[in-house]
């Protein structure tokens, strides 16, 4: 959520922020955010102007009561008063409301170092790591190789759950685990603290991380419940400390969540529809760090760095991209994307999202932070996230990268003790 008293003292540097982005929609709301706000202090200013009348007249009615003169003309004005009053206060409130429901629909304001562009094909490459591998035989896609060494059912879980659920056998079983134990250890070593959240979220506290309306094709909501199911453990993360002041001396604040996912991946029916890259439910080792401000530019290149060492021991070949101004989402301030080489697509594609929130998350949920115990908040804190390791998508670059031409995979060696030493996954096992 943005800072009001920037729309207000800076309503040009706003909007030439926003413009970048692309959207007329962020404009149209700003005007009208601005256009609220005025109208709402100036309801403000009479309402307390009303209140400061309401207790005049109730010490001029005190002290008429108390002399035995007649207080009637000072009665039917006070009345007429609270009508005012009465009237101005839902004014005040509905404004709030819708003032507050736009603040929370206007996108973060973006780092200057964010490309401009449309979509993500204006993403600007930052680097490339590893050599595209040669193959001397047809490369086959995941889920062929899967199918062909029996490690994966997707038909019965279509009968079970329905399109973009699998179920991973043997091995793959062993290897998605694996990924998981790697990334968790690799992290912890760094000193992230290990994090299993809850798999669901209420909405006051969803609303605090992220607009629901940008979600609503992502989220599962359950029926009756004051509940939807997370898409990423960021977001039971990012609000543990809804509401809290840190000490300053606590921070940085650096956790590694383990957690399903669960998205609807609506609006994208006939994309990745075959095999595991693009799916329902999925495993994920995620980042999440709570900041000081100076402080988050810096902690955005570990994140990055963090994730790239794990792709290297990974020996996975990728490129970094600084995503540019039409697909940088609604919470990022700045995002790098880690694509993995995909040898069946012949192409990178996204495994890795690193953002920089800067205090966009924390307004929201009012997570603050203090010199010391019993101080005043010195602001919002930073908040900053990124995938350690999603396990459906790195295991589909694993699979397609380490084939053989008898359809068996090598398993990559800092795996290989994860498990149980076996070194390749074939039809013989």
């Amino acid at each position: 959520m943005l800072d009001i008293k920037l729309i207000r003292e800076n309503p040009d540097l706003v909007r030439v922020n926003l413009e970048k982005r692309g959207n007329p929609e962020n404009l149209l709301m700003l005007d009208e955010l601005i256009t609220l706000d005025k109208q709402w202090r100036l309801n403000l200013t009479n309402l307390n102007d009303l209140r400061h009348a309401r207790k005049t007249i109730t010490i001029e009615i005190a002290t008429l009561k108390k002399t035995g003169q007649d207080a009637k003309a000072q009665f039917e004005k006070a009345k007429e008063i609270d009508i005012k009053i009465t009237c101005i206060e839902k004014q005040v409130t509905q404004e709030e409301a819708k003032e507050r429901h736009l603040l929370l629909s206007l996108p973060n304001m973006l780092e200057p170092t964010v490309p401009l562009g449309k979509d993500d094909h204006e993403n600007v490459q930052v680097k490339t790591w590893g050599k595209i591998p040669t193959f001397s035989f047809q490369v086959k896609n995941h889920i062929d190789l899967a199918n062909d060494l029996g490690i994966i059912d997707v038909e019965r879980a279509g009968k079970v759950s329905g399109a973009r659920f699998f179920f991973l056998k043997n091995q793959l079983v062993l290897l998605d685990l694996a990924l998981m134990n790697f990334a968790m250890h690799e992290l912890s070593k760094k000193g992230y603290v290990a994090i299993e959240p809850p798999f669901m979220m209420k909405k006051d506290a969803y609303e605090g991380v992220t607009s629901l309306a940008d979600f609503a094709d992502v989220l599962y909501k359950i029926e009756s419940e004051d509940l939807y199911m997370i898409a990423t453990s960021e977001h039971p993360m990012a609000a543990m400390y809804m509401n809290e002041v840190i000490k300053e001396t606590d921070l940085p604040l650096k956790f590694a969540g383990l957690s399903a996912c669960f998205r609807k991946e609506a609006g994208v029916h006939g994309k990745d529809s075959r095999g595991i890259f693009r799916t329902h439910q999925f495993n994920k080792i995620e980042q999440f760090v709570f900041c000081k401000p100076e402080d988050s530019v810096r902690l955005h290149e570990e994140l990055l760095v963090n994730a790239e060492d794990l792709l290297q021991k990974l020996e996975l070949p990728y490129r970094v991209v600084n995503v540019c101004t039409g697909d940088i989402g609604t919470v990022a301030a700045k995002k790098y994307d880690i694509e993995a080489w995909m040898p069946a697509q012949n192409d990178y594609r996204e495994v890795v999202s690193c953002s920089n929130c800067t205090d966009y998350q924390a307004r929201r949920l009012g997570i603050r932070y203090r010199e010391k115990e019993g101080a005043p908040p010195k602001g919002f804190l930073h908040t900053l996230n990124s995938t350690a390791i999603a396990t459906g998508r790195t295991l589909v670059a694993l699979l397609e990268n380490n084939q053989n031409e008898d359809g068996s995979i090598n398993v990559p060696k800092v795996l290989r003790k994860y498990v149980g030493d076996f070194e390749k996954i074939d039809k013989n096992q």
